[in-house]
């Protein structure tokens, strides 16, 4: 008998880009997930129509149309139960949900927790510039307390969430950061995301040029980035620096920044990262760390392995239907009620 052997297809980042127009704001940091979202789809592998973004409202939410796949523009907030059903509907499909810090944690705060805590196999963009841009310029969910904007003239008095406690809180099992000017970390951390099973929320750190210009300047700069950021792997020691020479330690129960070199302080006694530790402890203390006196952590958090919602419904329904005596819908009518008249 002849064999046909199949040739795999190889994608590039043109085969998930769609014919639209890209109407964000020139120099909005949505552009660059964008394009680094199409390379990594690309080395996934996964052909566009067995691929569905799914997006609620909001400046990052058009991203579903920029992109050549299935896609569904939703409404405010209800991306994630959108993004459920598909999933569910079709586990085959590979999943995105594209959402804001507005979009996805004040209307959508729910849906979010909700989706993370089911463990549903889908990728998560949250977009996180602190404000809202699409209604020009209120403060959001996520900004900063004190921050004056249309809708706080004095500053406003909320303290924000911080979107890795959420997912944590929620018994998350993968978290990961990214900023918008590093394309090589932003690729690695949503690749890493795609090949997760379960719910992976990236965090992406993105630019608002019209209302909150600079937000994450302090970290954007590329003079300082290597000293303001640290990008954490699995497996390996949490080093960073412009010159490598600096690394995280514990201190009692507290983080540490140290230089190698200084008081007898050698490599081996840095940190490694562990992203697949079930307890959260730490992985929580390297996602809140806090500038100027420590680095942001970027890449991935935390990587656990769990079953997925929709794993855990086609095994249910797997488990019951073995067990059952109906079979066919013949077998279902029969254990109906029956008369004669």
């Amino acid at each position: 008998m002849e064999t046909q052997e199949t040739t795999k297809i190889q994608y590039t980042a043109k085969d998930f880009k769609s014919d639209q127009y890209v109407r964000w704001c020139p120099g909005c940091g949505d552009y660059a997930v964008l394009s680094s979202l199409q390379k990594v789809m690309a080395e996934i592998g996964i052909p566009p129509h067995e691929t569905a973004i799914i997006s609620g409202i909001g400046c990052s939410s058009r991203l579903s149309y920029y992109m050549s796949s299935y896609g569904f523009h939703t409404i405010h907030g209800r991306g994630a139960a959108i993004a459920t059903g598909v999933k569910v509907a079709n586990p085959k499909l590979a999943v995105w949900q594209i959402t804001g810090d507005g979009d996805c944690l004040a209307i959508g705060g729910n849906h979010f927790i909700h989706s993370v805590r089911r463990n549903v196999d889908i990728n998560v963009l949250l977009f996180n510039n602190q404000i809202y841009g699409l209604t020009k310029g209120q403060y959001s969910p996520t900004t900063k307390k004190g921050f004056v904007t249309k809708s706080s003239p004095f500053g406003t008095v909320e303290r924000p969430f911080r979107p890795a406690e959420l997912t944590m809180g929620a018994r998350g099992t993968f978290f990961g950061r990214l900023l918008d000017v590093d394309l090589k970390t932003s690729q690695m951390t949503m690749l890493a995301a795609a090949r997760h099973k379960g719910t992976s929320i990236v965090e992406c750190l993105v630019n608002c040029v019209i209302f909150n210009d600079g937000a994450h300047s302090w970290l954007a700069e590329k003079e300082f980035r290597s000293d303001r950021t640290i990008v954490l792997e699995h497996g390996k020691s949490m080093i960073f620096g412009k010159e490598l020479n600096k690394g995280l330690v514990l201190d009692g129960f507290n983080l540490k920044v140290v230089t190698i070199g200084e008081n007898g302080i050698t490599e081996k006694d840095i940190l490694v990262h562990d992203a697949t530790c079930e307890d959260t402890t730490f992985q929580m203390k390297l996602a809140l760390m806090e500038g100027p006196a420590m680095p942001i952590a970027l890449g991935v958090i935390r990587d656990v392995v769990e079953e997925s919602y929709d794993e855990g419904v086609t095994n249910q329904i797997a488990e019951i239907q073995a067990k059952s005596k109906i079979k066919t819908f013949d077998d279902l009518i029969s254990t109906c009620e029956q008369w004669e008249i």
